[in-house]
């Protein structure tokens, strides 16, 4: 496993959170991330061979931050 491989597992769930608390994700749409994110770590080596599973829940926290900040994200 990678350095940052916590970074992705722990911004995935605070990601989740958030969205939750900010009422940006509803119930369903919390239930697809987290969906989402079971199937890659069930049978990661169906979908995804071992060294994948981390750039997958990477792509996961930024479609999620995507999804919480409605795409708009200004870099100051």
């Amino acid at each position: 496993m990678n350095l940052f491989a916590p970074v992705a597992i722990w911004g995935f769930w605070i990601l989740l959170a958030a969205g939750w608390a900010a009422g940006e994700l509803q119930l369903k749409g919390s239930a697809v991330f987290l969906l989402l994110w079971l199937a890659a770590l069930s049978d990661p080596a169906s979908c995804f061979p071992g060294a994948l599973f981390m750039p997958y829940v990477a792509v996961l926290d930024i479609a999620l931050v995507f999804t919480i900040f409605k795409g708009d994200i200004t870099l100051h």
